[in-house]
């Protein structure tokens, strides 16, 4: 038989099966079903995932929240761009602008303390990585993602855009101060 041929059995799905390709379509079955029941039982009982929630707004309504949280809570100033520092009570929603090429305002929470944390975007899409923690999410405009935080550990923590937005992405960190309780 050549290349050029076509084949002399034209119905190939009904050719019998040789033992390894069997024993292989077996194990590859077998795999798939077990990463299948893994990932509802990693969501569930391996934390490897946060249960977070999104809402649509417009960028005006979400900045005049997060404003109104600065002029509530702010207690000093950071930075040459002098970005307020905020320190809202415990349990309180606490709201993060995500911009080019800044995160607004800076957080300070108290350890072993709930919050609702509120990102959103203004512009462009941003990728939210607080380390050394393993918070990713991204942070797209028109929408707020609200995920539950308790912090357990005093101590700055890096705030980091992962999502490339443009030219002055590099810059686009900040910081979170977990402070023990006042």
């Amino acid at each position: 038989m050549s290349a050029i041929l076509p084949p002399s059995r034209r119905i190939w799905w009904k050719q019998p099966l040789d033992k390894v390709e069997l024993t292989w379509i077996a194990i590859a079955f077998f795999w798939a079903m077990v990463l299948f029941f893994m990932m509802p039982y990693w969501h569930v009982f391996g934390k490897q995932n946060m249960s977070n929630e999104a809402y649509r707004i417009s960028a005006e309504n979400y900045q005049k929240k997060a404003q109104e949280m600065v002029d509530k809570y702010t207690v000093r100033t950071e930075t040459d761009e002098n970005i307020p520092v905020v320190h809202p009570p415990a349990g309180s929603d606490v709201y993060l602008i995500a911009r080019l090429w800044a995160w607004w305002p800076i957080l300070e929470l108290e350890n072993n303390q709930s919050y609702r944390l509120h990102l959103s975007a203004m512009d462009y899409q941003h990728g939210f990585s607080l380390q050394p923690s393993n918070i990713n999410l991204q942070i797209v405009p028109g929408y707020e993602m609200v995920i539950n935080i308790t912090p357990n550990k005093s101590g700055p923590y890096a705030i980091v855009c992962n999502e490339y937005c443009g030219i002055g992405h590099h810059k686009m960190v900040s910081r979170l101060y977990v402070v023990d309780k006042k």
